[in-house]
């Protein structure tokens, strides 16, 4: 064995090990029926947190739900230049938050953790809101303005620095924003190989094209769109819509047409989620963890993803952009995560068994609509996958301002290199690479709610105001 052996051996188990940290279970709580509940430590964090913004935003999702949907279409006014809108910046944090997640990840919860694991995505959605609110609002607040691409720019390293670092100080870092910021340039480099492997293997089932082409197809439409100054949020604003239209009408079209399945479905949903049946095999346990964590990885609230989109938005107050990201919550697990499981769920057990991941949600399709659906999954896969890379990096602005300073150079280099990860893992998947995303999405969520927490109160305050404006405009 060479140094550069034992060196790449050292790194993967590094890498493992902080994994298990993050993700694996910390401890157990025995359940009737020989099961048990494994706790992670993302899990112990970001559930008892979601509870925590809930009531105190006096149960937010419900109560403010329809002035999230008043503030999607009202008219907006935009006061600087090059910025973004609200409505803009929960389209950029919805193309991210709608990815393979929604499709794969949700797959698999179903294949581990039985039909209920789709009860408790809700329920992490529900809360989750709450919690996307709380930051997005305080991205909004500690916002700055962005002397690079125009308009505003923030995010978690930013009010993380606030917190930590007194004004009048003349330190220009806080270790606590800089750890965040690397996690999140981290992550994003993980999910970057995680998107060019899972579009090339489904358009390697669908249409048998190789990788390579299309690869190099994805990697260059890429470098066209994040390697210009500002047409990102153009490209979102057309591909988001009409991406997440044509994947839910589909999945109502498969709903009528198994219309009188859904009493069954919707059954078996709760008799798992509350282990009438898993109680007696033991797998209790394993419906509300699947069903979980693949909730708040899929909408990475608490995170501190979306509010660097959050904070680029210019609008009139700051609570409006907190409702909206709390918005895009819902969209991603009640809306889209929901048509991945209505597919599944809605196709015979006996075609599915033994298939896993793409295999299995594009064999489903193919019941329930004919080939079209294995090209249409590959298709719309694609769509958020690329979706999804042009939004993260649109994240990274931020961080790598924060880190680096306000320049051109290292903004171009982290998008080469995060280019050159999505060309990686369009030939080849490198698992301890796919790690790396769920390694730093995990880092990012632990060194977000330091500052999170205590920063709460401001949060609150703010909608507390709205809630007052709101109602001194109605009478």
């Amino acid at each position: 064995m060479t140094i550069f052996d034992a060196i790449g051996q050292f790194i993967v188990t590094v890498i493992h090990v902080v994994y298990n940290f993050l993700w694996g279970d910390l401890f157990a709580i025995p359940l009737p029926g020989g099961s048990s509940l494994g706790i992670s430590l993302l899990v112990l964090i970001l559930i008892p947190s979601g509870i925590y913004f809930t009531v105190r935003t006096r149960f937010l999702p419900f109560r403010l739900f329809p002035e999230m949907l008043k503030i999607v279409v009202e008219k907006r006014n935009k006061s600087q230049k090059d910025a973004i809108s609200g409505l803009q910046a929960l389209i950029v944090s919805t193309a991210t938050r709608v990815g393979m997640g929604n499709l794969v990840g949700v797959v698999a919860a179903i294949s581990m953790g039985g039909a209920g694991a789709v009860f408790w995505m809700w329920v992490t959605a529900l809360l989750g809101s709450s919690t996307a609110f709380a930051e997005a609002t305080l991205a909004q607040l500690h916002k700055e303005k962005d002397p690079l691409y125009g308009g505003y720019r923030g995010g978690p390293a930013y009010y993380i620095h606030h917190f930590f670092v007194k004004k009048g100080s003349k330190r220009k870092r806080s270790v606590i924003a800089v750890l965040f910021a690397l996690s999140g340039l981290l992550c994003w480099c993980g999910i970057s190989q995680v998107i060019g492997n899972s579009v090339s293997s489904a358009f390697t089932n669908a249409f048998q094209i190789p990788p390579l082409y299309t690869t190099m197809i994805l990697v260059a439409f890429s470098a066209v769109i994040v390697l210009r100054k500002n047409a990102t949020v153009k490209v979102l604003d057309v591909i988001v819509p009409i991406m997440a239209a044509f994947y839910f009408l589909i999945t109502v079209v498969i709903i009528i047409k198994n219309a009188g399945l859904l009493p069954s479905v919707f059954r078996q949903i709760f008799e798992e989620a509350f282990g009438l049946r898993q109680a007696v095999a033991g797998g209790f346990g394993a419906v509300i963890m699947n069903g979980a964590k693949r909730g708040l990885f899929s909408n990475e609230a608490g995170s501190g993803s979306a509010p660097c989109a959050a904070a680029a938005a210019d609008i009139s107050h700051p609570a409006k952009e907190g409702l909206l990201q709390a918005l895009g919550v819902f969209i991603d697990t009640i809306i889209i995560c929901s048509c991945s499981a209505m597919i599944m769920l809605l196709t015979p057990a006996s075609l599915t068994e033994g298939l896993t991941g793409m295999d299995l949600l594009q064999t489903a399709m193919r019941y329930h609509i004919g080939g079209f659906g294995v090209v249409f999954i590959a298709v719309i896969l694609w769509l958020f996958s690329f979706s999804t890379f042009i939004g993260i990096l649109f994240y990274a602005r931020s961080n790598v301002a924060y880190l680096f300073g306000d320049n051109w150079l290292s903004q171009t280099l982290y998008k080469i290199l995060a280019l050159i990860m999505l060309f990686i893992g369009g030939l080849a998947a490198y698992t301890f690479v796919w790690d790396l995303g769920d390694i730093g999405v995990g880092l990012m969520t632990v060194f977000n709610m330091i500052a999170l927490i205590p920063l709460a109160r401001q949060a609150i305050d703010s909608l507390k105001d709205y809630e007052k404006i709101r109602k001194l405009t109605k009478s």
